[in-house]
């Protein structure tokens, strides 16, 4: 996994948090549930990355 995607998968999922977290705040449950596809879709790339990786050695 090379470091560039390290690094936008966990600002994805940091992004993710803040929007979880800035939704539950303010009620906002479109924004809680955004906040929530978005850690997703960082744990599911990162994982991807991870089976690549385990193919290459």
């Amino acid at each position: 996994m090379g470091i560039d995607d390290k690094i936008n998968n966990a600002s994805e999922q940091a992004t993710g948090k803040v929007k979880e977290g800035v939704g539950r705040a303010t009620d906002n449950e479109r924004l809680e549930a955004e906040g929530r596809q978005d850690q997703a879709s960082g744990h599911l790339k990162q994982a991807g990355e991870k089976i690549k990786d385990m193919f290459r050695s």
